[in-house]
């Protein structure tokens, strides 16, 4: 979200999946959507089946790859180097789309001396991506009328990840890939709801509807309608209440549908300072490994088939979730629960008396707040199956894709320009060497959810546990075969696992997930490295070394 915020003031996808079925070229860059975004991906073979070409960049040839015209397989951490070498290759090609990049953009000769360097020969060097093949996506990506390039957590789970997007942001608007139907820049959101959360102020700088907590009028708007004084200035993201806690100047924390002592990267050392808390309250389905180190737990979290309200997906649209079914006894709605938290705190909002009226006050109480959501009636939702942001009015809806106002012939109103980011290759924090010669990147699989909470716990006849996937080569090099057991340590800490052979995978790169953590404990090798604009975690590049267990 902060990329697509910094360039264009909203963080969301700038198109619709429909926009992609009709695309010329579709780029996944570190995403293997086949697995993680199995329902996206059913819209990208529609769009291939129609005659698009796609092109995915990511480490491994993974089950997306094998779908692909072509596959660049760059070293982990090397994104921006490619995503510059392509800049350069299409700017000394005569494809930059000129007109857009003079009418709509800022910033572009500082941004064209950062690229110059990127030869296709530098480019192969340093990423490990054939030049012809830097050269093939560069043109095909330029020359197509509509192309969508889309991203996951491959380009976000760096200690530059921000920097990764705003590269990839560069290129769409090198070629004026935005702004227009059926070509965009597409995050790939990683749970159903997390675009949901962002939009109603789940992050520390901004309120509902990306609005700045450090504006005044809008402190005073949120203020009045809550009845409270909001304090101008931001809060922390997870990785600061973090280090806030290290400092002590974080002693209680109350976490909900969340399970840091399992997804935090350095596990160890996130579970050590959870535990050092004056104060600790987990608001879960579960009794999760976080729920677990909880002083007070509030077990009663009612599941999505359980409650009303309403979700945004990845493509901005806001549906309606209805209730299916009766929670258990004594679960009870997220929302039922804070507002008992809130009245004993001496807030007592009123909201009504059913589940649904209770989601439909809240909703309309955003749609009072945020401008982008206020067209957004909940009789509207159900009769348009959810409607995409923005939708200012209750009478008309916006075009599919958003900043077509960057194509306006009247400057006044094209509003805001796009700046141009320019950005420095900048390779992972933990480097390989003897002691640790292996790259080890994670993931998600198909049939598996992330820490395993939701999707553990049961016979699974797909997937039988974790695993370490090695290459073949490494495999005969280390000699070791599939489902033998052995010890992956990086400077954090060590576990033991099977190995699986993957082909997949190159020489010097390793797989790892996070689904399985009562057998492999994945984190507990992961680097805690941050990306100081977002706070994510480097996941995506820790160094280990893998040895053979004595028998």
């Amino acid at each position: 979200m902060v990329g697509l915020a910094t360039v264009f003031g909203a963080g969301g996808g700038t198109s619709s999946y429909a926009e992609i079925e009709e695309a010329d070229v579709v780029v996944l860059w570190g995403s293997n959507a086949r697995n993680a975004h199995p329902i996206f991906f059913q819209h990208v073979l529609k769009a291939v089946r129609r005659g698009a070409r796609l092109y995915v960049v990511d480490p491994r040839r993974s089950e997306t790859a094998q779908w692909a015209d072509l596959w660049l397989g760059n070293h982990v951490g090397t994104d921006i180097a490619l995503s510059h070498t392509i800049a350069r290759e299409i700017i000394h090609a005569g494809l930059a789309n000129t007109d857009f990049i003079g009418r709509a953009t800022t910033g572009f000769d500082e941004y064209l001396a950062t690229v110059e360097e990127w030869t296709l020969e530098r480019g192969e060097a340093v990423t490990g991506v054939p030049a012809d093949a830097i050269r093939e996506l560069a043109h095909a990506y330029a020359t197509a009328d509509r192309a969508q390039l889309c991203w996951t957590l491959g380009i976000t789970e760096h200690h530059n990840g921000v920097d990764n997007v705003l590269a990839l942001i560069n290129l769409a608007l090198l070629c004026g890939h935005v702004g227009r139907h059926g070509a965009g820049l597409n995050p790939l959101r990683g749970q159903n709801n997390v675009q949901g959360g962002g939009d109603m102020g789940a992050i520390p700088n901004r309120l509902a509807g990306f609005q700045d907590i450090l504006d005044p009028d809008v402190r005073e708007r949120f203020g009045s309608a809550w009845g409270v004084t909001i304090q101008d200035r931001y809060g922390w993201h997870l990785t600061q209440m973090f280090e806030a806690m290290e400092r002590g100047d974080l002693r209680a924390v109350y976490v909900i549908g969340e399970n840091p002592a399992q997804s935090e990267a350095d596990k160890e050392h996130t579970v050590e300072l959870l535990r050092g808390l004056d104060h600790l309250v987990v608001q879960d389905i579960f009794l999760t490994r976080t729920a677990e180190l909880a002083d007070v737990v509030l077990p009663g979290s009612a599941s999505w088939c359980e409650s009303e309200g309403t979700v945004t997906n990845s493509e901005r649209r806001v549906q309606r979730t209805r209730k299916a079914l009766d929670p258990p006894d004594g679960a009870r709605d997220d929302i039922q629960i804070i507002l008992d938290v809130c009245r004993r705190l001496g807030h007592d909002w009123q909201y009504g008396d059913t589940p649904r009226d209770v989601a439909e006050a809240v909703w309309d109480e955003v749609r009072s707040l945020s401008p982008m959501h206020a067209g957004m009636s909940y009789a509207r939702l159900e009769e348009l199956n959810g409607i995409q942001w923005p939708c200012p009015h209750d009478d008309r809806l916006e075009p599919s894709y958003l900043h077509g106002r960057l194509w306006a012939d009247d400057p006044a109103e094209r509003g805001r320009l796009a700046p141009f980011s320019p950005v420095v290759d900048d390779p992972p924090v933990e480097g390989l060497s003897e002691a640790f010669p292996l790259r080890l990147t994670t993931g998600r699989r198909l049939d598996s959810y992330n820490t395993g909470v939701q999707s553990g716990g049961f016979s699974n006849p797909l997937r039988h546990g974790e695993s370490i996937d090695v290459s073949p080569e490494d495999a005969a090099r280390l000699g070791v075969v599939d489902d033998e057991w052995v010890r992956v340590t990086s400077p954090r800490g060590a576990l033991t696992a099977p190995v699986r052979i993957d082909p997949v995978l190159r020489p010097g790169l390793v797989f790892m997930t996070f689904h399985f953590p009562e057998q492999v404990d994945t984190n507990v090798l992961t680097i805690d490295a941050t990306d100081p604009k977002s706070g994510t975690a480097e996941f995506k590049a820790a160094a280990v070394r893998i040895e053979k267990l004595d028998v």
